[in-house]
């Protein structure tokens, strides 16, 4: 099985080549930063909402990302799994079907 942070990361730098092609993406990233700064939300909890996001939109690397970005946050893996519930309750067995993902994170970042 592949490793999650790995397939995360070696993907980033294809997303990365690609912003470089098209130079309007310069204008997203600059939003996407913008958005996780704490604000009247905290970046943990905005990272949490963006897991049980990616959950729902069935992107792989945000799963994979949020997860180690919430981790790295200050989440804890209990309010990680509870994010993650509330996106299996909204979205079914398709979203119980990937969260292994964050099973897998967790086991390569030694979270307990």
């Amino acid at each position: 099985m592949e490793s999650q942070i790995g397939y995360y990361e070696e993907t980033g730098k294809y997303r990365d080549k690609f912003d470089q092609e098209l130079p309007v993406m310069a204008a997203y990233t600059t939003f996407r930063k913008q958005v996780y700064k704490d604000g009247a939300l905290s970046l943990k909890t905005k990272r949490l909402i963006a897991l049980a996001c990616g959950f729902q939109a069935g992107c792989t690397r945000c799963i994979q990302g949020q997860t180690k970005d919430a981790i790295t946050a200050g989440a804890t893996k209990q309010e990680v799994m509870e994010a993650v519930a509330v996106a299996v309750v909204m979205g079914g067995t398709a979203v119980s079907a990937e969260t292994w993902r964050v099973m897998k994170v967790f086991e390569e970042l030694g979270v307990k």
